[in-house]
């Protein structure tokens, strides 16, 4: 990393710490979710395995969605309030600026996940995975956080303010709780249960899953590696384009 994308990313990491919304959004909300389906209602559904088992994985991918509102809301805000331009005075790197974004959205994600991981373990998740699956998870993990930050930085600069910016993000915040995280695919009624089986974050929940317990995620991992490359890029390609036009 160069010098001027590592003090753009110490910038951005100080913000998140000060900004209590952003913490309880990326850390603590995703908590309580974990603790009110695994510790409430869990015992309600029947998916062939120990609940907290079958949620953890999806409730991994849930808690990197939750914290990206505060990454589009910070673009938007740097671009609106002319603080870009200053940067470009100081002749600061343009691509330190986003890529700082990229990482520190990266950076508070890993600190989320590993909370969740915590949590988990308390109310009884027991993984069998080997360490190769645990190298393959970590690394799927990590780029699920890569294409989520890139196609929120794209979004966050192409909205017009600040206040719309957090919301172009819903749907990337919803898109778990419409997948096989809470329970499987085919227990949903028909036409969310198609849904369900053809967006982007059922194969790498799928993914996560197997290599969590142990088994073979068959061709769900190619479908996940092909959605999380096909998103990063073009949230890549989008936000050079529509920095460059704004700033």
């Amino acid at each position: 990393m160069s010098t001027d994308s590592a003090i753009m990313l110490r910038r951005n990491f100080k913000h998140t710490v000060r900004n209590p919304v952003a913490v309880f959004n990326a850390v603590l909300l995703p908590i309580v979710i974990m603790l009110m389906f695994v510790g409430e209602i869990g015992g309600a559904f029947n998916v062939g395995i120990k609940y907290v088992d079958y949620a953890t994985p999806g409730m991994i991918v849930l808690t990197i969605c939750y914290g990206l509102s505060a990454t589009a809301l910070a673009v938007n805000s740097d671009m609106a309030k002319g603080i870009i331009n200053r940067f470009k005075v100081m002749d600061i790197s343009r691509s330190a600026v986003l890529t700082a974004q990229v990482a520190a959205t990266m950076l508070r994600t890993m600190i989320a996940v590993a909370a969740i991981i915590g949590v988990a373990f308390a109310l009884g998740f027991r993984p069998h995975a080997s360490f190769a699956g645990w190298l393959g998870a970590i690394g799927l993990i990590l780029a699920v956080s890569f294409a989520t930050s890139w196609i929120t930085i794209a979004l966050g600069l192409a909205a017009k303010t600040p206040e719309s910016a957090g919301m172009t993000v819903v749907p990337l915040i919803l898109l778990p709780f419409l997948s096989s995280a809470i329970v499987p695919a085919g227990k949903m009624g028909p036409g969310i249960r198609q849904f369900a089986e053809y967006q982007p974050f059922t194969p790498v929940i799928e993914t996560l899953r197997a290599l969590l317990t142990g088994t073979s995620p068959g061709t769900n991992a190619i479908t996940a590696v092909a959605w999380l490359a096909g998103i990063a890029l073009v949230g890549y390609v989008w936000s050079l384009s529509t920095f460059s036009k704004r700033a």
